[in-house]
Protein backbone atom coordinates (compact mmCIF):
# COMPACT_ATOMS: atom_id res chain seq x y z
CA UNK A 1 0.00 0.00 0.00
CA UNK A 2 1.13 3.53 -0.70
CA UNK A 3 1.65 6.02 2.08
CA UNK A 4 -1.33 8.40 1.93
CA UNK A 5 -0.19 11.73 0.53
CA UNK A 6 3.46 10.67 0.31
CA UNK A 7 5.64 10.95 -2.77
CA UNK A 8 5.63 7.87 -5.00
CA UNK A 9 8.02 6.83 -7.79
CA UNK A 10 6.85 4.73 -10.72
CA UNK A 11 10.05 3.22 -12.09
CA UNK A 12 10.61 2.08 -15.65
CA UNK A 13 12.55 -1.16 -16.09
CA UNK A 14 14.38 -1.58 -19.42
CA UNK A 15 17.12 1.01 -19.79
CA UNK A 16 16.36 2.49 -16.36
CA UNK A 17 16.59 0.10 -13.43
CA UNK A 18 17.82 -2.66 -15.75
CA UNK A 19 20.91 -1.75 -17.78
CA UNK A 20 20.18 -3.81 -20.87
CA UNK A 21 21.40 -1.58 -23.72
CA UNK A 22 23.65 -4.28 -25.18
CA UNK A 23 20.83 -6.83 -25.30
CA UNK A 24 18.44 -4.27 -26.80
CA UNK A 25 20.84 -3.26 -29.58
CA UNK A 26 21.72 -6.88 -30.31
CA UNK A 27 18.05 -7.83 -30.48
CA UNK A 28 17.27 -4.86 -32.73
CA UNK A 29 20.06 -5.81 -35.12
CA UNK A 30 18.93 -9.45 -35.10
CA UNK A 31 15.47 -8.22 -36.12
CA UNK A 32 16.96 -6.03 -38.84
CA UNK A 33 18.95 -8.94 -40.21
CA UNK A 34 15.68 -10.79 -40.86
CA UNK A 35 14.86 -8.09 -43.44
CA UNK A 36 18.40 -7.83 -44.80
CA UNK A 37 18.97 -4.43 -43.16
CA UNK A 38 22.30 -3.05 -42.01
CA UNK A 39 22.99 -3.12 -38.24
CA UNK A 40 22.46 0.01 -36.17
CA UNK A 41 24.82 1.54 -33.62
CA UNK A 42 23.80 2.44 -30.08
CA UNK A 43 24.27 6.13 -30.89
CA UNK A 44 21.91 5.97 -33.88
CA UNK A 45 19.40 3.95 -31.90
CA UNK A 46 19.38 6.51 -29.09
CA UNK A 47 18.95 9.36 -31.60
CA UNK A 48 16.01 7.82 -33.46
CA UNK A 49 14.16 5.50 -31.06
CA UNK A 50 10.48 6.29 -30.54
CA UNK A 51 7.15 4.69 -29.68
CA UNK A 52 5.17 3.11 -31.27
CA UNK A 53 8.06 0.90 -32.33
CA UNK A 54 6.92 0.47 -35.97
CA UNK A 55 7.38 4.25 -36.29
CA UNK A 56 10.98 3.80 -35.12
CA UNK A 57 11.49 1.22 -37.86
CA UNK A 58 9.97 3.68 -40.37
CA UNK A 59 12.57 6.28 -39.37
CA UNK A 60 15.30 3.76 -40.09
CA UNK A 61 14.13 2.09 -43.29
CA UNK A 62 12.05 4.88 -44.81
CA UNK A 63 8.69 3.11 -44.56
CA UNK A 64 6.52 1.30 -42.07
CA UNK A 65 7.14 -2.45 -41.97
CA UNK A 66 4.35 -4.59 -43.34
CA UNK A 67 2.30 -6.61 -40.87
CA UNK A 68 4.25 -9.72 -41.83
CA UNK A 69 7.60 -7.96 -41.49
CA UNK A 70 6.61 -6.52 -38.12
CA UNK A 71 5.61 -9.95 -36.81
CA UNK A 72 8.92 -11.48 -37.93
CA UNK A 73 10.97 -8.61 -36.49
CA UNK A 74 9.05 -8.54 -33.23
CA UNK A 75 9.39 -12.30 -32.68
CA UNK A 76 13.10 -12.20 -33.56
CA UNK A 77 13.70 -9.26 -31.23
CA UNK A 78 12.08 -10.92 -28.23
CA UNK A 79 13.73 -14.28 -28.88
CA UNK A 80 17.20 -12.72 -29.06
CA UNK A 81 16.55 -10.47 -26.08
CA UNK A 82 15.40 -13.37 -23.89
CA UNK A 83 18.64 -15.21 -24.68
CA UNK A 84 20.95 -12.28 -23.96
CA UNK A 85 19.29 -10.44 -21.07
CA UNK A 86 20.93 -12.89 -18.67
CA UNK A 87 24.25 -11.09 -19.17
CA UNK A 88 22.75 -7.74 -18.10
CA UNK A 89 22.72 -6.28 -14.62
CA UNK A 90 20.87 -3.65 -12.62
CA UNK A 91 21.99 -0.09 -13.20
CA UNK A 92 24.72 0.93 -10.76
CA UNK A 93 23.43 1.83 -7.30
CA UNK A 94 19.85 0.64 -7.80
CA UNK A 95 19.44 -1.52 -4.66
CA UNK A 96 20.69 1.27 -2.39
CA UNK A 97 18.48 3.89 -4.06
CA UNK A 98 15.38 1.72 -3.71
CA UNK A 99 16.20 1.04 -0.07
CA UNK A 100 16.79 4.70 0.77
CA UNK A 101 13.58 5.89 -0.89
CA UNK A 102 11.50 3.35 1.00
CA UNK A 103 13.30 4.00 4.29
CA UNK A 104 12.21 7.64 4.05
CA UNK A 105 8.57 6.51 4.27
CA UNK A 106 7.85 6.86 0.56
CA UNK A 107 6.49 4.23 -1.81
CA UNK A 108 7.52 3.03 -5.25
CA UNK A 109 6.30 0.71 -7.96
CA UNK A 110 7.47 -0.66 -11.27
CA UNK A 111 5.75 -0.41 -14.66
CA UNK A 112 7.39 -1.84 -17.75
CA UNK A 113 6.46 -2.47 -21.36
CA UNK A 114 8.33 -5.76 -21.08
CA UNK A 115 5.92 -8.69 -20.97
CA UNK A 116 4.49 -9.21 -17.48
CA UNK A 117 5.18 -12.94 -17.29
CA UNK A 118 8.84 -12.39 -18.18
CA UNK A 119 9.26 -9.27 -16.06
CA UNK A 120 8.15 -10.53 -12.67
CA UNK A 121 10.61 -13.45 -12.33
CA UNK A 122 13.42 -11.24 -13.64
CA UNK A 123 12.77 -8.56 -11.01
CA UNK A 124 12.37 -11.24 -8.35
CA UNK A 125 15.68 -12.80 -9.36
CA UNK A 126 17.53 -9.59 -8.54
CA UNK A 127 16.01 -9.59 -5.05
CA UNK A 128 14.41 -6.15 -5.38
CA UNK A 129 10.73 -7.05 -5.66
CA UNK A 130 9.98 -6.31 -1.97
CA UNK A 131 10.79 -2.63 -2.56
CA UNK A 132 7.74 -2.22 -4.82
CA UNK A 133 4.10 -2.06 -3.81
CA UNK A 134 3.21 -3.19 -7.33
CA UNK A 135 5.07 -4.65 -10.33
CA UNK A 136 3.31 -4.52 -13.71
CA UNK A 137 4.59 -5.56 -17.10
CA UNK A 138 2.94 -5.23 -20.48
CA UNK A 139 -0.15 -7.26 -21.23
CA UNK A 140 -1.28 -7.54 -24.83
CA UNK A 141 0.68 -6.78 -28.03
CA UNK A 142 4.11 -5.18 -27.90
CA UNK A 143 5.21 -1.99 -29.60
CA UNK A 144 2.63 0.49 -28.30
CA UNK A 145 2.63 3.38 -25.85
CA UNK A 146 2.83 3.10 -22.07
CA UNK A 147 0.03 5.65 -21.47
CA UNK A 148 -2.92 3.28 -21.08
CA UNK A 149 -0.83 0.88 -19.02
CA UNK A 150 0.04 3.81 -16.75
CA UNK A 151 -3.65 4.59 -16.24
CA UNK A 152 -4.28 1.05 -14.98
CA UNK A 153 -1.09 0.97 -12.92
CA UNK A 154 -1.62 4.24 -11.07
CA UNK A 155 -5.30 3.47 -10.66
CA UNK A 156 -4.38 0.28 -8.81
CA UNK A 157 -2.04 2.04 -6.36
CA UNK A 158 -4.16 2.40 -3.24
CA UNK A 159 -3.28 5.47 -1.20
CA UNK A 160 -1.22 7.09 -3.96
CA UNK A 161 -2.26 10.48 -5.33
CA UNK A 162 -1.35 10.99 -9.02
CA UNK A 163 -0.19 14.53 -8.28
CA UNK A 164 2.47 13.10 -5.92
CA UNK A 165 3.65 10.51 -8.46
CA UNK A 166 6.94 10.91 -10.31
CA UNK A 167 7.68 8.59 -13.23
CA UNK A 168 11.38 7.86 -13.77
CA UNK A 169 12.25 6.41 -17.16
CA UNK A 170 14.62 6.60 -20.11
CA UNK A 171 12.21 7.33 -22.95
CA UNK A 172 10.05 10.23 -24.08
CA UNK A 173 7.07 7.88 -23.86
CA UNK A 174 7.56 7.68 -20.07
CA UNK A 175 6.90 11.42 -19.85
CA UNK A 176 3.87 11.11 -22.14
CA UNK A 177 2.47 8.35 -19.93
CA UNK A 178 3.08 10.44 -16.80
CA UNK A 179 1.20 13.40 -18.23
CA UNK A 180 -1.64 11.08 -19.19
CA UNK A 181 -2.37 10.45 -15.49
CA UNK A 182 -1.46 13.87 -14.10
CA UNK A 183 1.93 12.75 -12.77
CA UNK A 184 5.37 14.30 -13.20
CA UNK A 185 8.35 12.74 -14.95
CA UNK A 186 12.13 12.65 -14.87
CA UNK A 187 14.08 11.20 -17.79
CA UNK A 188 17.40 9.38 -17.48
CA UNK A 189 20.04 9.57 -20.22
CA UNK A 190 21.51 6.10 -19.68
CA UNK A 191 18.98 4.13 -21.69
CA UNK A 192 17.15 4.31 -25.01
CA UNK A 193 17.37 8.08 -25.71
CA UNK A 194 20.25 10.51 -25.85
CA UNK A 195 20.12 13.76 -23.87
CA UNK A 196 19.24 15.92 -26.89
CA UNK A 197 16.05 14.03 -27.71
CA UNK A 198 15.02 13.82 -24.04
CA UNK A 199 15.44 17.54 -23.49
CA UNK A 200 12.86 18.19 -26.21
CA UNK A 201 10.19 16.66 -23.95
CA UNK A 202 10.25 19.52 -21.44
CA UNK A 203 10.78 17.58 -18.20
CA UNK A 204 13.91 17.30 -16.01
CA UNK A 205 16.69 15.23 -17.60
CA UNK A 206 19.40 13.60 -15.48
CA UNK A 207 22.53 11.56 -16.08
CA UNK A 208 22.22 9.22 -13.08
CA UNK A 209 19.46 7.52 -11.15
CA UNK A 210 20.79 9.10 -7.95
CA UNK A 211 20.06 12.51 -9.49
CA UNK A 212 16.65 11.23 -10.56
CA UNK A 213 15.70 10.19 -7.03
CA UNK A 214 16.92 13.47 -5.59
CA UNK A 215 14.89 15.40 -8.15
CA UNK A 216 11.83 13.21 -7.52
CA UNK A 217 11.94 14.16 -3.86
CA UNK A 218 11.86 17.83 -4.83
CA UNK A 219 9.14 17.51 -7.44
CA UNK A 220 6.78 15.61 -5.17
CA UNK A 221 7.50 17.62 -2.01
Amino acid sequence: MGMNGAAHIVWDWNGTLFHDNDAIIGATNAAFAELGLEPITLERYRALYCVPVPKFYERLIGRLPTDTEWQVMDETFHRYYAEHRTACELTEGVPALLTEWGAAGRSQSLLSMYGHDELVPLVRGFGIEPHFIRVDGRTGPSGGSKAEHMVRHVGALAGVEPSRVVVIGDAADDAVAARHVGAQAILYTGGSHGRASLEEVGVPVVDSLAEAVEEAGRLAA
